[in-house]
């Protein structure tokens, strides 16, 4: 099993990225996202990688980060989910947005993903409910997260999260303002004071 490589750059290409490693080359499958991370032709690089076994194939995926990684293998555990979706769903949302669409049951952002229909997209909240990998969310924002999605978050969050929503900030930003918000400020706050922390956090 390969878990990571360190190397240099070869050459990058549309799915895919040459990493030579002491002088061989080896080729590696990414998300968009993990392929535009990547530094220039020649440069010094590392992937974390999984490695993907068939009879036909032996196939490197690369990740920018562990928590990429471990959300590829959860979502290869949905039916109807290969290797190739799975990396066009993490080329789209970043592993933080990913993690909030499931806490939130949001259909409608992992229908923005290329090949990922309705009925997919309902698949993929309802089995991957509980199943956010532990690395791809903080403590904070994965409670508030599932708060608002099971309707059990305290009024004023809510509204504050809907109002920021309104506002063109995705839920998942906003939520994730807030819990950064609430971790540091008393805890009893009006939904206004919440929408005008938030909208300074979110100008950071």
């Amino acid at each position: 099993m390969i878990g990571k490589l360190k190397g240099q750059v070869e050459a990058i290409g549309t799915d895919q990225v040459l990493i030579d490693v002491g002088g061989v080359c080896y080729r590696v499958y990414c998300s968009g996202r993990t392929l535009g991370a990547l530094p220039g032709v020649g440069e010094a690089c590392s992937l974390f990688t999984q490695m993907m076994v068939r009879e036909d194939m032996i196939r490197l995926h690369g990740f920018a980060s562990e928590a990429e990684m471990a959300w590829f293998s959860v979502l290869l555990g949905v039916q109807g989910v290969g290797a190739r979706v799975a990396l066009a769903i993490l080329s789209t949302l970043s592993a933080q947005e990913l993690s909030s669409a499931i806490a939130l049951q949001d259909k409608a952002m992992l229908g923005r993903v290329s090949g990922v229909g309705p009925k997919l997209a309902q698949r993929l909240v309802s089995e991957l409910k509980g199943k956010v990998p532990d690395l791809a969310i903080d403590a904070g924002t994965a409670g508030l997260q599932t708060a608002l999605g099971e309707g059990a978050a305290d009024t004023h969050v809510a509204d504050a999260v809907s109002a920021l929503s309104n506002l063109g900030y995705s839920q998942a930003q906003a939520s994730a303002a807030l819990a950064r918000i609430m971790a540091r400020e008393e805890d009893d706050m009006s939904t206004e004071k919440l929408i005008r922390l938030g909208l300074k956090e979110l100008s950071r």
